[in-house]
């Protein structure tokens, strides 16, 4: 089963955050200040998520992203991920960390049935990855990308966010990285989420971050990788590690857009960029066909792009870690 929304686009992908917590404060994802009209809200039991990607499978989901916040602490993550590797038609779940947790958690992950991982790393620098993320162990986050491996993992998508002025300088290094480690790394264009009226002094186009990157490298342009999503990617050096970039402001990806996300406190949005939600909490006590009806309302009513271009920013101020990116 497969199912479209109003413009013709297929539907096949659920962003679904199981938590709003996180270990980590990246000054990207949580604002440093007081949000105007933020209240919080209480998670969902895992149930009530498993019902919510289940139904979702129904509908014709083949992907389920698993987010935050930070996924892994959640206390019972592991078994959550195990019942949703076992939904019946579901093709794949994949999972999006910090990579603070990983190192002890990996092997378990594998065994619950998660095919991929990405991990974000915004830093070689143990100094700069601190100052991103309030205080973060750089050390840990490289032990865990090894222990991904190790547990037989492919190898992990590394996303660099990069911010003017605090890591845009370490993308020679991030390519080098690539070169050595055979990891894909892929730069994320900074989006303005946290509300910061000078977002625009942080943000670095792709088109920019690629030419740094050409000055010492040959970039060939491939085809998307399998799960690769709106990333563009480009051969580095014409051996196996590839450079990717997602570029929502500069090259918006929104005409071939293929996912929903879900809160961990079941507000369902059809564009990430979007200020508007629908709460799910109704339609659970409602039962399975009312969740499948608004499932494919939302889906259906997907708007076709998002207008950050436009110089609208923010959306409400809700932090990317309730969003689950």
């Amino acid at each position: 089963m497969t199912i479209k929304d109003t413009h013709d686009r297929t539907i096949n992908y659920l962003r679904l955050s199981v938590t709003d917590r996180c270990n980590l404060h990246c000054r990207y994802c949580i604002p440093h200040y007081d949000v105007p009209g933020a209240e919080r809200r209480t998670i969902l039991p895992y149930d009530d998520l498993f019902r919510l990607a289940r139904e979702s499978v129904s509908l014709g989901i083949r992907k389920i992203r698993i987010t935050g916040g930070e996924p892994l602490v959640r206390p019972g993550i592991v078994e959550f991920l195990e019942r949703l590797s076992r939904i019946e038609g579901a093709a794949e779940v994949v999972l999006t960390t910090n990579g603070v947790l990983l190192k002890s958690m990996a092997d378990s992950l594998r065994r619950a049935g998660v095919k991929r991982l990405n991990i974000s790393l915004d830093s070689l620098r143990a100094d700069t990855f601190a100052a991103i993320t309030a205080g973060g162990d750089l050390n840990k986050v490289l032990a865990g990308i090894d222990a991904a491996q190790e547990a037989g993992f492919p190898p992990p998508q590394i996303n660099v966010v990069v911010l003017r002025g605090v890591n845009d300088g370490e993308i020679p290094a991030f390519a080098a990285f690539a070169a050595n480690s055979q990891l894909s790394i892929r730069f994320i264009e900074y989006m303005p989420l946290t509300g910061d009226p000078n977002w625009r002094s942080l943000y670095v186009p792709s088109d920019e971050l690629l030419e740094v990157i050409a000055r010492d490298h040959r970039l060939t342009p491939v085809e998307s990788m399998d799960g690769a999503g709106p990333a563009r990617y480009f051969r580095l050096d014409e051996g196996p590690a590839k450079i990717g970039v997602i570029s929502p402001i500069s090259h918006h990806f929104c005409a071939t857009c293929n996912r929903i996300r879900i809160s961990s406190d079941g507000l369902a949005r059809g564009c990430l960029l979007s200020g508007e939600t629908t709460d799910l909490k109704p339609y659970l006590m409602r039962g399975d066909e009312a969740v499948r009806e608004i499932l494919t309302a939302i889906i259906r009513k997907k708007p076709l792009r998002h207008n950050l271009p436009e110089g609208q920013y923010g959306y409400g101020w809700v932090a990317m870690s309730a969003i689950g990116g």
